[in-house]
């Protein structure tokens, strides 16, 4: 056997064993994973078929914008549960992904545009394509 054979032979086994290992690590849903110290769970945000993503708790929900639609029009056709009180410039969301705002608790569903608080509702904010919409559940 030449040398360059052995070499060829010798590199050919290590690569496939590094192969394989990249595509199981691929593999995974990467739905949890652990900090550092290995002692607790993270939990990574949840993309559903119609295009939302959600936090595991429900209390966070974001989608991608759509240009000439309104915030609060995407919201109801991606979250049939969704609801909202009020219309147009004056709705205001009471629930998200069956989560419901608890007054009692003093919740409500907070809006963000690209990471930063909506100065307009949902109903008057014309979205463009790209925008990160995102619904928060805060307390007052």
């Amino acid at each position: 056997m030449t040398t360059r054979a052995r070499l060829t032979r010798s590199l050919a086994l290590p690569t496939a064993a590094l192969l394989a290992a990249g595509l199981f690590a691929g593999c995974s849903d990467g739905s949890t994973s652990t900090t550092p110290g290995g002692d607790k769970p993270v939990t990574s945000p949840t993309a559903t078929s119609s295009g939302l993503t959600k936090n595991a708790d429900g209390t966070e929900v974001s989608y991608e914008g759509v240009a000439g639609k309104s915030a609060l029009d995407l919201l109801l056709q991606l979250d049939p549960s969704a609801e909202a009180s009020g219309t147009g410039a004056n709705a205001f969301v009471t629930t998200i992904g069956g989560r419901q705002a608890d007054d009692a608790k003093k919740e409500f569903w907070s809006f963000y545009v690209n990471g930063q608080q909506a100065q307009v509702g949902a109903g008057s904010y014309q979205m463009k394509d790209g925008d990160k919409i995102t619904w928060k559940l805060e307390t007052y």
